[in-house]
């Protein structure tokens, strides 16, 4: 039975996402979009728990990693950032801290 991302520690971290990416990239390369996207996902996640989730300041504004959208946290539970995309304020949202850059 595989471990949930929360049980790993950092070690197996890194291995499940290097394990992640080359199954990515033999997605992209096969042309399978819906998998690539699964899996980038998937990678994002165990990125999260490798991150302290004490770095991100709530009420403060963060990129989103590989957008030009702009997310602002209101609070942080687990490695999930909760808030919303300034775009869309009036909708709530929680993306894994691993998607959260500081703005430019």
């Amino acid at each position: 039975m595989e471990k949930r991302y929360s049980e790993m520690t950092d070690y197996e971290l890194k291995q499940e996402i290097a394990a992640l990416s080359e199954k990515a990239r033999k997605a992209e390369q096969l042309g399978i979009v819906n998998e690539y996207a699964v899996l980038e996902r998937k990678i994002d996640m165990a990125k999260a728990y490798l991150l302290d989730p004490a770095t991100i300041q709530i009420h403060s504004s963060y990129q989103i990693k590989d957008t030009d959208e702009q997310f602002y946290v209101e609070y942080v539970n687990g490695v999930f950032a909760w808030g919303y995309r300034v775009t869309a304020p009036e909708k709530e949202d929680a993306l894994p801290i691993s998607l959260l850059t500081q703005k430019d």
